[in-house]
């Protein structure tokens, strides 16, 4: 019976992620600097990777203030462990983004399956996950400036007729993704590795705002994450996590390369310092601690693109905050510590 409930879920994943990849135009989703701080939207198969019973998350990212109204980006999640092999989790996400009066709202539920186990001492581990809900987005028509409302000589007129229009300005869809994670939780090695592999908007979701015309155009492109590393545990008190991640939606494409240091200050206390480099973008630091059962997390993107001239060298500034219960219990990442970056 347990090898059936295998198959089933390694069946369902695969077919999730080798579903047809559809060509559009652009990135649509919003992006995190300390992206495993909300580790669902990353993949949905670090769901329940915590070191703790249950973890509570939420994360707030503001950008480019002033270049325009600020973009401004909060995810929420809470994901919890069960003794079936099971772990369960939820996120939602808001982005509200400047002047054109665009909102984004995502909503998901996850499940990940964390049974599969192989090896002599069955320390390697395989999870699989999938990942259902609901994508909102919505535009204030009234927030746009059109070329045709611009006057060489009297300048912006918000009441000078435009042709332009939208075949509506809020649009709820059904998404659909899944996720497989590998990590080697082998006990006193001095360095284990992970890895995983994800796939969003795998049903093909419409997003009737863009265009109606064209099947291509109005769908949301699927986004695509590899991501992986090694922690390396140099002593009971020192380990070193990098670790990389890339994304690919439609055209476009984004690559983080990051390290950071983990510190035993003392019984109740870890410090953490590190950075990405997001590449051909921007340079993030970061600095967090873990004190008992909350961990904190700050980071600052310095732009080292042609957008940190127009910024004026204001860039993102990103918090995160989580809880976990700890209450003893061994994790299924006991013995990785997984990047919180």
């Amino acid at each position: 019976m347990k090898n059936k409930f295998t198959y089933r879920w390694l069946w369902l994943v695969i077919c999730l992620l080798t579903a047809t990849v559809i060509r559009t135009a652009a990135q649509t989703d919003p992006h995190f600097t300390q992206n495993y701080t909300y580790p669902m939207y990353v993949n949905p198969a670090l769901t329940g990777s915590s070191d703790g019973e249950y973890r509570a998350s939420a994360i707030y990212r503001t950008q480019w203030g002033t270049i325009t109204n600020p973009y401004r980006t909060m995810g929420v999640s809470f994901d919890t462990r069960t003794n079936k092999n099971i772990a369960l989790g939820v996120n939602l996400l808001n982005q509200s983004a400047g002047d054109g009066g665009f909102n984004y709202l995502s909503a998901y539920g996850s499940v990940a399956y964390t049974g599969v186990k192989f090896g002599q001492q069955e320390n390697h581990h395989i999870v699989l996950a999938i990942q259902a809900g609901l994508i909102n987005r919505r535009v204030d028509q009234s927030k746009f400036k059109w070329g045709e409302q611009w006057n060489p000589i009297t300048g912006y007129n918000a009441s000078n007729p435009t042709t332009e229009s939208f075949a509506t300005t809020s649009a709820t869809t059904f998404d659909v993704g899944a996720g497989a994670l590998y990590y080697d939780a082998t006990p006193d090695k001095k360095s284990n590795a992970f890895g995983g592999f994800s796939v969003f908007h795998i049903n093909k979701p419409k997003d009737p705002i863009v265009s109606t015309q064209g099947a291509e155009l109005n769908t949301i492109p699927l986004r695509i994450a590899v991501h992986g590393g090694v922690s390396f545990n140099l002593s009971d008190r020192t380990s070193i996590i990098p670790h990389i991640l890339y994304m690919h939606q439609g055209t476009a494409s984004e690559t983080m390369i990051g390290t950071y240091a983990q510190f035993n200050v003392n019984p109740e206390t870890d410090l953490m310092i590190g950075g990405y480099y997001r590449v051909k973008d921007a340079f993030a630091p970061f600095v967090g601690f873990d004190w008992k059962n909350f961990v904190v997390g700050l980071s600052y993107d310095v732009n080292t693109s042609k957008l940190g001239a127009m910024s004026r060298n204001v860039n993102a500034f990103e918090l995160s905050l989580s809880y976990i219960k700890r209450d003893g219990t061994r994790s299924i990442f006991d013995f990785i510590r997984c990047a919180r970056l």
